[in-house]
């Protein structure tokens, strides 16, 4: 896909064709068909629109919110495997398959980076979508973030769930990767 086809596709998300402000930290996201290549060095995070056959699944934090699965990486960890690590964690599910779709690159006016071994003030998650299998409940470590419940749904009744709480970014990425996942098939 060209540039000029890629900024037509992203058109359809007024969310992801600007940057965002995200407080500290001004976000730009690029599809993967405009990344010649990852710099691996500064990847700090990983998520995932996990798919359960046709369906998405969403979790719900203890707090109530809907968020997108996925987190930070634990220093040396390679991206991969924080992608297992965190989909075990917050949706009890192992990874079967991952296709990255884009980069979120983050530029940071922070003074220092969220956690030392991020790269700072540039860094990078990824961000793709893949199938899992639920296998268990999620496991909740004590130091992460506590998932109340792990629902699989349609694609708009998941796109309805994060613009309810105002998330049109984790909206925009569900509906950027449903049209992904479906090109082609009709």
């Amino acid at each position: 896909m060209n540039k000029v086809d890629m900024m037509q596709r992203l058109a359809n998300y007024p969310v992801l064709s600007r940057p965002m402000d995200q407080g500290y930290i001004e976000a730009r996201f690029v599809p993967v068909e405009g990344i010649e290549a990852v710099d691996e060095s500064l990847v700090s995070n990983v998520s995932i629109i996990p798919v359960v056959g046709g369906q998405y699944a969403v979790m719900q934090l203890s707090d109530g919110r809907w968020e997108l699965a996925g987190g930070t990486l634990e220093p040396g960890e390679h991206y991969m495997n924080a992608l297992r690590r965190e989909v075990m964690e917050e949706l009890g599910a192992e990874l079967v398959s991952f296709r990255l779709m884009a980069q979120i690159i983050n530029h940071s006016s922070a003074p220092k980076p969220y956690r030392p071994h991020i790269p700072h003030p540039v860094c990078i998650r990824l961000i793709g979508y893949g199938e899992i299998q639920v296998v268990c409940s999620p496991l909740n470590p004590p130091d992460g973030e506590q998932v109340a419940a792990v629902e699989t749904v349609s694609i708009d009744e998941a796109v309805r769930r994060f613009r309810s709480i105002g998330r049109e970014d984790i909206a925009e990425y569900y509906l950027y990767a449903h049209q992904l996942r479906t090109a082609g098939q009709a």
